[in-house]
């Protein structure tokens, strides 16, 4: 089976519970890498964590949305911690998306795009008149206008976002049972995801909740 690149989200604040899932994640079968959101990047020892990490594939994923200025100064100020995939919103605009890709450097930059936990009616209340595919496929443009290294969307728009944009697409909204949404309302399973397009996936609690080597099983098994 090919080594098909999945994103663990370490969401806690706990560092012994990211050493566990970065322990019992080690497979190789599959190639992992590590995700790691707020709430983590600003707990107490989360810096001062990543900082240790070695020969590992690391995703700040701090989500910007800020002024260019601030968007940049903030990808400098994390640059000591050598992360390979760093987010920022899309809907920051493009003169802050050039502004961050300007001085990534290592790290790849990633756009976000409409948040999986969102859908049509979402959009409508915060003020958007276009359904999400067409917002997502805005986005996609003016990522690609940017020079982004990827995008993250949900697996519903792969297909859509490739039409437009080439480069690697991650997928948040991965479910090994599409029946439990959780919060996320945009939702596919692992092996659809892949199918649709997805260079990689994003899993957060059908892999750390539970036994993790048991879910990571169910996962290889699937994506046979």
């Amino acid at each position: 089976m090919k080594k098909l690149k999945i994103f663990i989200a370490c969401d806690t604040t706990s560092i012994k519970k990211v050493k566990k899932i970065i322990k019992e994640t080690e497979n190789s079968k599959l190639n992992f890498g590590y995700k790691f959101g707020l709430e983590f990047l600003n707990s107490k020892n989360g810096r001062k964590f990543i900082s240790t990490l070695k020969n590992k594939i690391t995703f700040g994923d701090y989500k910007l949305a800020d002024i260019p200025n601030t968007c940049a100064a903030s990808v400098k100020a994390v640059k000591d911690l050598r992360f390979n995939y760093i987010t920022i919103h899309i809907n920051s605009g493009l003169k802050a998306l050039r502004a961050a890709k300007k001085v990534s450097g290592f790290s790849k930059l990633i756009g976000v795009t409409v948040l999986t936990s969102l859908d049509n009616k979402s959009l409508k209340n915060i003020g958007f008149d276009k359904n999400v595919q067409k917002v997502v496929l805005y986005q996609a443009r003016l990522a690609k206008k940017a020079r982004l290294d990827g995008l993250v969307c949900s697996p519903q728009e792969v297909k859509i976002v490739k039409k437009v944009f080439k480069k690697e697409i991650i997928t948040p909204g991965i479910r090994l049972n599409s029946v439990k949404k959780d919060d996320q309302i945009r939702i596919m399973s692992p092996k659809s995801a892949f199918k649709n397009g997805a260079t990689a996936l994003v899993m957060g609690r059908s892999i750390t909740n539970g036994n993790i080597k048991k879910n990571i099983k169910k996962l290889v098994e699937e994506l046979k």
